[in-house]
């Protein structure tokens, strides 16, 4: 057909007639956006470019031993920050040059364990910004007993950035992560080793499975190496163990022949470290933490606290079972929130009313997005001028985690006794 006369009219009647087959936005939508998307953020350097390789930390700082392209062996122990040619701590004033995606494959092959051939490698290049581009190098790695997806981004993080801006450095909550194991080291001079054994999917315990390994220097280089079992990511539904074991990879990511890319990295964009920030108020992780706690039943045990600006997460067991527990407390959501007070399209068990202030308040029982048996229950308060207070418990320490009680440890009328708490708003 002539694509001038037909493609076009074609494609808008197409996408309109997929978007009216889409079901209603779940009421829960906004919610959920913004509480995850927080932690969210610690995933989108894999998502960039996943990762798999080197840096060498002594005294927090990348050695100065390892030209690019050289071999990895473990850091030596003589070598430490200020020694002459070491990393002097802070990026350099100058304009780097640009760390090739062809120097990242080579590099990443020479770390290697020796026996295994190597395919499909392709690498990516960095530039300075805007926007900043990262070096990454991505391949497949492959022996007698099988093949590993292996990838790695190289960063620099902007100076002064709060905790949840830091990369992908730090353990994922287990409301997030039910099924990652994972362990922080601090190592001497202010690195920090994070390893993961995890799963493609999150939100199982089956299927291929993700370790990776992330190193953050205390002048703020970060190395992250991933690797994905039976190949690339999502491209195997085995459970079969990547090829390189947790140790491997933190011998590629603690290498020094990661030492002239790292130094070679452009600035991180952002403002300055100390600017202040600008945009709706935030009511604090420590304030909302305050006011659940005086809401949580007496005796039980809290564990798997997770909080942030507007946000908290956490898992109480009353005797009874493990239940997790959030609470989203925020300001200016009304227009945000347009639609989404209502029960249309909701799952379960819904109510909706409106207090005789204009205080809306929403109330739902029902299946847990993330699949499974597990379920939701949510009282979610919106006043007139915008304050909201969305409290949620569920009858599992993670959404997506097997039922591990009967009932929420949080009754709906002890949800909305929180979601109407307006202590969350006040000094």
């Amino acid at each position: 057909m002539p694509l001038d006369e037909d493609f076009e009219p074609l494609m808008t009647r197409t996408l309109g007639s997929a978007a009216d087959a889409f079901p209603p936005h779940s009421a829960d939508l906004v919610r959920r956006s913004v509480a995850r998307g927080r932690r969210m953020r610690l995933l989108a350097a894999t998502r960039i470019a996943g990762t798999a390789v080197a840096v060498a930390a002594v005294g927090g700082t990348l050695t100065a031993m390892g030209a690019f392209g050289g071999h990895g062996a473990g850091a030596p122990d003589q070598l430490r920050a200020g020694a002459p040619g070491g990393s002097s701590g802070q990026p350099s004033s100058r304009v780097p040059s640009p760390v090739s995606g062809e120097d990242m494959i080579r590099t990443l092959k020479s770390l290697l364990p020796s026996g295994g051939t190597v395919s499909a490698a392709t690498g990516r290049a960095s530039q300075a910004g805007p926007p900043v581009v990262w070096p990454t190098a991505k391949l497949t790695y492959s022996t007698p007993k099988g093949s590993s997806g292996i990838d790695i981004t190289l960063a620099r993080l902007e100076p002064g950035a709060p905790g949840e801006q830091r990369g992908q450095s730090g353990c994922l909550p287990v409301e997030v992560r039910p099924y990652d194991k994972c362990t922080t080291r601090k190592l001497p001079g202010g690195a920090v080793l994070d390893t993961t054994e995890s799963f493609t999917y999150p939100s199982s315990d089956t299927g291929q499975k993700r370790w990776y390994v992330v190193l953050t220097t205390a002048d703020g280089v970060q190395l992250t190496a991933q690797e994905f079992g039976g190949g690339d990511e999502k491209g195997s539904s085995g459970a079969a163990d990547p090829q390189l074991s947790l140790a491997q990879l933190t011998s590629i990511v603690r290498s020094p022949a990661w030492k002239e890319a790292a130094d070679a990295l452009p600035a991180p964009e952002g403002a300055p470290a100390g600017t202040p920030s600008t945009g709706r108020k935030h009511v604090s992780g420590a304030r909302i933490n305050e006011v659940v706690a005086s809401h949580l039943p007496g005796g039980g045990k809290t564990s798997g606290l997770n909080a942030g600006d507007g946000l908290v997460q956490l898992v109480h067991d009353d005797g009874r079972g493990r239940s997790m527990v959030e609470v989203d407390a925020q300001y200016g959501m009304t227009d945000d929130l347009a639609g989404h007070m209502g029960c249309a399209g909701v799952r379960g068990h819904c109510e909706a009313t409106e207090l005789s202030d204009g205080t809306r308040v929403k109330k739902v029982q029902g299946p847990s997005e993330k699949g499974g048996e597990a379920q939701v229950w949510l009282v979610d308060v919106l006043y007139p001028d915008g304050r909201r207070v969305a409290a949620r418990s569920v009858n599992s320490y993670a959404e997506s985690a097997p039922v591990t009680r009967p009932r929420p440890v949080l009754s709906m009328a002890e949800l909305e006794s929180i979601a109407l708490d307006k202590r969350f708003f006040t000094a």
